[in-house]
């Protein structure tokens, strides 16, 4: 009789049919709607009276048990074939694309004629993943340099700073390092759902809106056993502070080796690209987004009203008030929402930073990006909070002393500029304004915006009142470490000199709106002939920002401008990113997979005070752990320093070396350089 000897999972070649070979090739991991082969050795060939025949179990505990049936023309459920009527026999089993993703155990059973159990085999375990390849997945994307960007790339750009001075970051993703994709399925077995009802949690994980929004509520730790806990300000002397990381897997090891305690600590790019490493690796075509100027609408009437008192101090009088970041960052996932009416499949925007709850959990989306250019706020989920974030308009109010309040400005064109995400073609910035808006000021876009249940009003500007002093601020992109100054020009259309007192307030702001600290105020009176420009300068010097400087390195400059004779004051609000200087990093040497590579690392102080406490943190995908490298004594002012390392590559093709610095009054200067590795040394 015979007897199964042996079952090869055919790990090598399944993996690298369905692209998942730089997850792990010990390991069987295969791709939903796309078939794959196992052998069976017996030790003698298979006679008419018995049969091989295949029963699946889903999940850790074997939840669930899925025959598997032989094709007899079927193409409903999961199916194989048989090849070979000899001692080696090759099964092909077929997954339906909208098979639950998770782990397998898959039992080959002999059977005798009557049915019975002859012997049984559970040597196989396999992972199922999304498959974006796959015509029939709700993932489906059909462009395979977009698949090679939004699923295999393991490094990314992430855009910081300010509309006017957009600022790249590297970072590494890392979906394929070891055990981030068991990782990412602890995160779905710690959700609220799952702890619920494992069972109900299990048959939605076919649907690619259920699984998103569930990372979406995961990244993030409030109200569950999230990866990232947020802090917005210092100090982060318990936790690791955001501008540190460089990557999200050291974050998603931490989270997993503490057993589901959240790290400590994330903003609104670090729980966007720990989501983005997550969705990627379970299969579903992510990018990173970047929203600059976006806006914070607390009560949901499509304005961020900002309430100041007469010295310019704010004001919360709700005890949450509404903001404006200076940039904000969410992902967007490719699927179809088979859930909603056509027209909303393609990008789909989901945001991990805890700002609001939705259906009480802290998550944003999925929510489609043409759902929110069409102002389609009935959409799910949360199109009305990510509308805001985009098309808000900002207005700004005076509270007298006897609580009357003044309008000073509508600004309707400051709120959604830039939006940005990597291009799939280079590392180079790609601007997605257009995507979700229709051109600032234009007919459409106030259209839109009245759709979305906001009454347009025309706004009256200092600009057209004839008589007017016309107020602007001369943008500047200032080096850190450096005095600067900002220019107020003041012009006269009218016919007459104009009299009025300005005052200037320049003060330290975190990213998304959290004062840190007044630097420089100054109030005067001024004149300005008619027809003419008149010009102010505020000098803003590093003895005075360094005090209170955050992370961020933000700047805020408000103008006040109370002309004589009118009744409503004018102000003019920037926001000055500092710029930081580049680490250089260089390769030396080829690059090869086993053998020992060289780097070195150059950087200068720029700063008028020395640095202490320095440290350069390293890492790559396929390169090098996450390591530290501390210098001794302290980098004088001027003074250049270098750094060399060494390191082995383990795989293949181009890869990115990420460096970021820091000391006590410098932090989160990167550098990155990019390694071709091959997988033998050339001979020239």
């Amino acid at each position: 009789m015979a007897v199964i000897m042996d079952v090869d999972p055919r790990c090598r070649e399944n993996n690298s049919a369905h692209h998942t070979k730089d997850i792990d090739q010990e390991r069987l991991i295969v791709r939903r709607g796309q078939p794959f082969s196992i052998s069976v050795q017996c030790s003698e060939s298979l006679h008419r009276d018995h049969h091989l025949a295949l029963v699946l179990h889903l999940g850790k505990r074997g939840e669930k048990a899925i025959k598997v049936e032989k094709e007899r023309g079927s193409k409903e459920g999961w199916r194989f074939t048989q090849e070979g009527d000899h001692n080696g026999v090759l099964l092909t089993l077929h997954s339906p694309a909208d098979s639950v993703i998770g782990h397998y155990r898959l039992h080959v059973l002999l059977m005798t004629p009557d049915g019975r159990v002859s012997e049984k085999n559970e040597k196989i375990d396999f992972h199922l993943l999304f498959n974006p390849w796959c015509k029939d997945d709700a993932v489906h994307l059909s462009e395979e340099k977009l698949l090679q960007e939004y699923i295999m790339n393991e490094h990314g750009m992430i855009y910081t700073g300010s509309w006017h001075s957009i600022r790249s970051i590297p970072w590494h993703y890392g979906q394929f390092e070891d055990h981030v994709m068991d990782i990412c399925f602890e995160i779905l077995d710690n959700s609220n759902d799952a702890l619920r009802n494992p069972e109900k949690d299990m048959e939605h994980r076919w649907d690619p809106v259920y699984v998103s929004r569930i990372i979406s509520a995961m990244v993030n730790s409030n109200g569950d056993r999230g990866v990232l806990e947020g802090r917005w300000h210092e100090p982060y002397s318990d936790g690791v502070p955001p501008n540190r990381w460089n990557g999200s897997v050291p974050i998603l090891q931490k989270w997993s080796r503490g057993r589901a305690r959240p790290v400590k600590y994330g903003q609104c790019w670090v729980y966007a690209a720990v989501a983005c490493t997550v969705l990627r690796c379970l299969g579903i075509p992510t990018r990173n987004i970047t929203n600059f100027s976006s806006a914070h609408d607390t009560d949901g009437n499509l304005s961020v009203d900002f309430l100041v008192n007469e010295k310019l101090e704010s004001l919360d009088t709700r005890g949450k008030s509404d903001s404006s970041w200076n940039f904000h960052c969410w992902v967007e996932s490719w699927m179809n929402r088979v859930d909603l009416p056509k027209g909303n499949d393609g990008w789909q925007v989901l945001d991990p930073t805890p700002q609001e709850p939705s259906d009480g959990e802290y998550c944003c989306g999925p929510c489609p990006v043409t759902a929110i250019k069409e102002g389609n706020l009935g959409v799910k989920f949360d199109a009305p909070f990510i509308f805001a974030e985009v098309n808000a308009d900002i207005i700004r109010w005076m509270v007298r002393k006897d609580g009357q309040r003044q309008k000073l400005s509508v600004d309707q064109n400051s709120v959604g500029r830039n939006i940005s995400t990597k291009s799939p073609f280079s590392d180079r910035r790609e601007d997605i304004t257009l995507q979700y808006k229709y051109p600032e000021g234009s007919k459409k876009e106030r259209e839109i915006f009245e759709k979305a249940g906001r009454p347009i009003t025309e706004p009256t500007t200092e600009r057209e009142k004839p008589g007017k002093l016309q107020m602007t601020i001369k943008p500047t992109n200032p080096l850190f470490g450096t005095d600067f100054d900002v220019v107020i020009e003041l012009k006269n259309n009218g016919g007459g000199e104009a009299h009025a007192q300005l005052t200037l307030l320049a003060m330290v702001e975190t990213y998304n709106c959290i004062h840190r600290g007044e630097i420089e105020r100054q109030t005067k009176k001024v004149s300005v002939p008619a027809y003419k420009v008149h010009k102010e300068v505020l000098r803003v010097h590093y003895n005075d920002y360094a005090k209170c400087v955050s992370d961020h390195h933000l700047i805020k400059v408000m103008a006040l401008l109370e002309a004589q004779g009118e009744n409503e004051p004018n102000m003019v609000v920037v926001k000055i990113p500092l710029i930081l200087p580049e680490l250089l990093v260089e390769i030396h040497g080829q690059a090869a997979v086993n053998i020992p590579l060289k780097a070195s690392i150059s950087f200068t102080n720029p700063l008028p005070v020395p640095l202490k406490r320095c440290v350069f943190t390293v890492e790559g995908a396929g390169l090098v752990s996450p390591s530290e490298v501390r210098m001794n004594g302290e980098i004088g002012p001027g003074k250049k320093v270098n750094v060399k390392l060494t390191f082995t590559p383990a795989r293949t093709g181009a890869r990115k070396l990420l460096v970021d610095f820091d000391s006590d009054r410098l932090k989160d200067v990167r550098g990155v350089a990019t390694v071709f590795v091959e997988k033998h040394l050339r001979l020239y």
